[in-house]
């Protein structure tokens, strides 16, 4: 199969694996051998998040990295409706199809509570977990609530992400703090995948979804204690300007008392791309300790 569009070889030099799903399909990553990494992303990013902690460290693990169908070279099946609750239910499809046991769960943004619906159900499937400027619970502080309405609302939402690709064009290098990193090449990676109005709904849905997905996050937060004796590191941005202040990490601390913390003064929301070095350093001390 082809890819949908150009990307640099130089910076994403993987080889493309497709997995059907439905009439869709699902584009992934599975680059090295070892023990099982999953590294799941948020919005509006696909698996390009990850290509630098994934070449530091395939020549030691096996690192799985799909994109979610709407997102970097999926294609989403007929009626599928872009939820949070359907993203998980094809990760773990991809799961179980490629048989990924004894796993390293890495998440960030909405990859936190997609992942994280899983890991409070599958516990003893997984032997540790990397938490990035994430959440998985409903929003309780205020900026969360009016990003929601500002950005997964109707009239301006649904203009600035279907008709301006704002969250591609716009959040997206806002959220990296080293600004030297905004190259041509990264902005193009992450325009790429929405070329068009119909293509841009996903990134619109989600930030909707913070408001209207309340019961399913409730519902993981009710069972988050069924990971309190998982090895954890938290890794966190503080110049993180999407919602996720440090009070989050501090939850985060709560829920996974087997976790270790680094602070990141130099990283925003996507900690990838900012630091991909301390993600991979993450990587390999949870398995230490584990």
């Amino acid at each position: 199969m082809e890819r949908p569009f150009e990307v640099d070889l130089i910076e994403y030099p993987f080889t493309d694996r497709w997995l059907p799903y439905r009439d869709g399909y699902i584009h992934y990553l599975d680059e090295g051998q070892g023990p099982t990494v999953l590294l799941l992303h948020g919005n509006p990013t696909w698996s390009y998040l990850y290509r630098n902690v994934i070449k530091e460290l395939r020549g030691e693990y096996r690192l799985i990295a799909p994109d979610y169908p709407g997102f970097g070279m999926s294609k989403a099946p007929a009626g599928y409706r872009f939820t949070p609750q359907e993203q998980s239910e094809a990760v773990l499809d991809l799961i179980r199809r490629l048989d990924l046991k004894d796993f390293v769960l890495v998440v960030q943004d909405w990859g936190g509570p997609i992942g994280l619906n899983y890991a409070v159900r599958h516990r003893k499937n997984l032997r540790g977990i990397v938490v990035m400027n994430t959440w998985a619970w409903p929003a309780k502080i205020l900026p969360m609530k009016m990003f929601s309405l500002a950005m997964g609302g109707r009239p301006l939402g649904y203009w600035l992400q279907t008709r301006r690709n704002f969250f591609a064009k716009v959040i997206v290098p806002r959220g990296i703090y080293h600004a030297e990193k905004v190259t041509d090449s990264l902005r193009k990676a992450y325009t790429a995948p929405f070329p068009t109005a119909k293509s841009r709904i996903p990134t619109w849905v989600f930030p909707g979804q913070i408001r209207k997905a309340r019961p399913w996050l409730a519902d993981i937060e009710s069972k988050l204690w069924n990971l309190s004796d998982l090895p954890a590191q938290i890794l966190w941005g503080t110049k993180d300007s999407a919602g996720f202040p440090p009070e989050q990490m501090a939850k985060w601390q709560r829920y996974l008392p087997m976790s270790e913390t680094e602070i990141l003064d130099d990283a925003s929301h996507y900690v990838q791309e900012d630091r991909p070095d301390r993600v991979a350093a993450s990587i390999r001390r949870v398995w230490i300790r584990t």
